[in-house]
């Protein structure tokens, strides 16, 4: 037989030619997968990102069908099969239940975050179970690459979607609580009352406020839920509701402290285990008496004119705390010129660097502190504390109550 006459330049132009198609096919690829791209990214929805990623896997390359597997619990339960999280096509009911062998290798692929933890399992289904073509692979491995960015970044709008709910919610609840700090302060000729309160975080623990009875006198109280941040918020808008409700009725001191602790413990574990300290002060200006309560709460601070200072310790202990408990009450004569410091621990706690601000350089600073009114009072103890504290951030709520029975001109 002859053999056939060798021809360079048909084998270089076949070549060529196989060159030339090779790359317009690299082209298609890359062009489709750019407009994959776009489709994929065009939503933050994370049900769309899956749907449109199956729309393209099944029609773009004529899949039987495919779907979307949630990756499997830690702790699978027999009777609970592992079902499709999305699927379009023709999918079986149950993937979990299919064989290894069941589909051609490719067919499977994990979708991972930058961290690499699984988000998803992409699946395919091609035509009677063939083998998937080089093309379809790559296509599909480049199909996954975008799936898991887009994926991951549709997660990520949505929790900043519902962290702005959140913030927006927090807001509102500040917003509310502030409102209830006292404002309107009774006009007591010859006293001046001033209150302040600043929450660490959005919320607060610290209730203060002063109530005024119709036989003209008044009702002071400030108080610290244990914890922070809105439980603890939560908790001291139920007790202040309470408070109020036992304090309308005008009982003494000890039998409003005995009823608001049985209140609290029987309002369940957790309210047990955001019991309340308190200081409670019961002013009668005409007698210019004061009775005063300690539960369980920092020691409050009377300075009288003669020079004396009183520091009212706790009587028993928080409310809510145990139940059944009983507390005593003390009177002091509150003459002109007696000044009265009621706060929250969040005045005494704060720090320079490892030194704390303490009681006794709290009271030190009133002592000290000259003013002729109670918010200035209160304006140069908050002064002392920020200079104190140097730019530290404020790690729990601040409140507290003055008050100044003015010297007679």
């Amino acid at each position: 037989m002859t053999p056939e006459p060798d021809f360079p330049e048909a084998r270089s132009a076949q070549t060529n030619a196989d060159t030339t198609i090779d790359l317009q096919q690299q082209v298609a690829r890359l062009q489709a997968l750019l407009e994959i791209s776009r489709q994929v990214h065009a939503t933050t929805s994370e049900a769309e990102v899956l749907h449109a990623v199956l729309r393209i896997v099944v029609l773009e390359l004529e899949m039987s069908g495919a779907a979307f597997l949630a990756p499997a619990p830690e702790h699978p339960s027999a009777d609970s099969p592992m079902a499709p999280m999305v699927a379009f096509g023709d999918v079986p009911e149950s993937i979990a239940d299919l064989p290894s062998d069941a589909l051609p290798d490719g067919c499977r692929i994990p979708l991972s975050d930058h961290d690499d933890h699984l988000l998803t399992t992409l699946i395919v289904f091609p035509p009677s179970r063939r083998p998937l073509t080089f093309y379809e692979l790559d296509f599909l491995q480049g199909l996954a690459l975008q799936a898991a960015v887009a994926l991951e970044n549709a997660r990520n709008f949505e929790r900043n979607l519902q962290w702005a709910r959140v913030q927006k919610d927090l807001e509102a609840a500040r917003d509310i609580q502030r409102s209830l700090v006292p404002r309107d302060l009774p006009d007591l000729p010859g006293f001046s009352l001033a209150v302040r309160s600043e929450t660490c975080y959005e919320v607060g623990g610290d209730y203060v406020d002063v109530l005024a009875h119709p036989n003209g006198e008044i009702l002071l109280a400030v108080a610290d839920v244990a914890g922070k941040g809105l439980a603890s918020a939560l908790m001291a808008s139920s007790f202040r509701s309470a408070f109020r409700a036992m304090a309308a009725s005008g009982i003494p001191l000890d039998v409003l402290a005995r009823q608001a602790n049985q209140h609290h413990w029987q309002e369940g574990e957790e309210a047990r285990r955001r019991y309340v300290t308190a200081i409670l002060a019961r002013l009668d200006p005409a007698a210019a008496t004061i009775e005063l309560l300690n539960a369980g709460h920092n020691p409050g601070f009377i300075l009288t004119p003669d020079g004396q200072t009183h520091q009212i310790v706790a009587s028993g202990t928080p409310l809510g705390m145990l139940p059944g408990m009983s507390y005593s009450s003390q009177t002091l004569p509150f003459p002109p010129g007696s000044r009265l410091l009621f706060y929250t621990d969040g005045l005494t706690e704060v720090f320079h660097g490892e030194e704390e601000f303490g009681e006794d350089r709290l009271l030190r600073e009133f002592s000290c502190c000259r003013t002729g009114n109670s918010n200035g009072m209160l304006d140069t103890l908050w002064t002392s504390l920020r200079d104190f504290a140097a730019g530290s951030p404020q790690f729990d709520d601040m409140t507290a109550l003055a008050i100044i029975h003015l010297p007679q001109s």
